[in-house]
Order: C-alpha cells, then sequence, then structure tokens
C-alpha cells in the first residue's frame, strides 16, 4: 500500500489545499520542506499528499534521509497517480473547475478516471466511488495479469509529440 507521495507545486499551499478538499480531508504545512504542504485524507492508512515547491528534487542523504534541493522548476512530467476518493464526481469537477485545473472524465476501457490537472502540470487520475469500483475490479488479484494483457492501447493517447491544448 501506498500511504503518500509527493509532487511539485508552483504554490504548493493552495495545491495542498485542493487536494486535500477533493479528499475530504485537510492541509497543513509540511516542515522538513519548507513551503510545502501534506494534504492528508484522514483515513486510516495515513494516506496523503506532499506538495512541494516546484523545482524542488530528493536526494539521497545517507543515514539522515533525502535531501531536499532547489533546481529549476519543470512543467509536464511522466508522475501521475489514482487517487480514490469519497467526493462524488461532480463535486470533483466544481473544486477543479473552481481552482483553476484542467480536468476531465475519462474512459480507459475497463474503467473510469478524472483527469485532475494540478496547476495544469500534474495528473491526478481521480477515482471517485463508482470509478474507484470499477478500478478495483479491473485490478483484482486473481485476474489483473490477464486484464492487462487484453488491455487495449489507445492510439489517441499516443498520437501526439507535442503536448495538447484542451
Amino acid at each position: 500500500m501506498i500511504h503518500h507521495l509527493s509532487i511539485a507545486a508552483r504554490d504548493p499551499k493552495q495545491a495542498a489545499g485542493v487536494l486535500a478538499e477533493l479528499m475530504g480531508g485537510t492541509a497543513v504545512p509540511f516542515p522538513p520542506n519548507p513551503g510545502s504542504y501534506f494534504a492528508l485524507q484522514l483515513d486510516d492508512h495515513g494516506s496523503g499528499v506532499e506538495v512541494y515547491p516546484a523545482g524542488t528534487v530528493l536526494q539521497p542523504g545517507g543515514t539522515t534521509g533525502g535531501n531536499f534541493v532547489k533546481q529549476d522548476a519543470r512543467g509536464f512530467g511522466s508522475t501521475h497517480f489514482a487517487l480514490s476518493v469519497a467526493t462524488d464526481g461532480d463535486k470533483v469537477q466544481a473544486i477543479a473547475e473552481r481552482a483553476g485545473w484542467k480536468c476531465f472524465d475519462c474512459n480507459r476501457g475497463p474503467f473510469h478516471v478524472i483527469e485532475v490537472w494540478v496547476e495544469n502540470e500534474t495528473m491526478v487520475e481521480i477515482l471517485p466511488p463508482k470509478y474507484a469500483a470499477e478500478y478495483l475490479a479491473f485490478t483484482r488479484p486473481d485476474k489483473v495479469r490477464e486484464t492487462m494483457a487484453a488491455a487495449g492501447t489507445s492510439a489517441a493517447r499516443h498520437a501526439r509529440t507535442q503536448p495538447a491544448e484542451a
């Protein structure tokens, strides 16, 4: 189980606040990396998203732990994650719209997601309860190898070399 992960944002406080709202949780400062915030789902698993200032990278720091190093901010990247929430899909879209973030209800074939683009640069696949049930059915331990092998590839998701404007 993944308990938490980190992403970078140009406005970590606002991004963590929106993520916390999507999760029905809260956002708090993250003191180990000043200027960072921790969006907490407030569940029994300690689920959350650490949001660092844009340009922050983690580097090995030996037995004291990873070091937070500031570099130039970048835009799009390959990191994304799926996040199950109790929030319904319409409210997810309203929250994203209020934040000024791109938001798309997407059909992945065997399951659906709502893509919410944090600061319009980092994708989070939001899974309201109905979509989470579809995802969990697709990834059942006794069937996941078979379902992944049978899953198709959407050419539309690979046809571009430049980011698309939506």
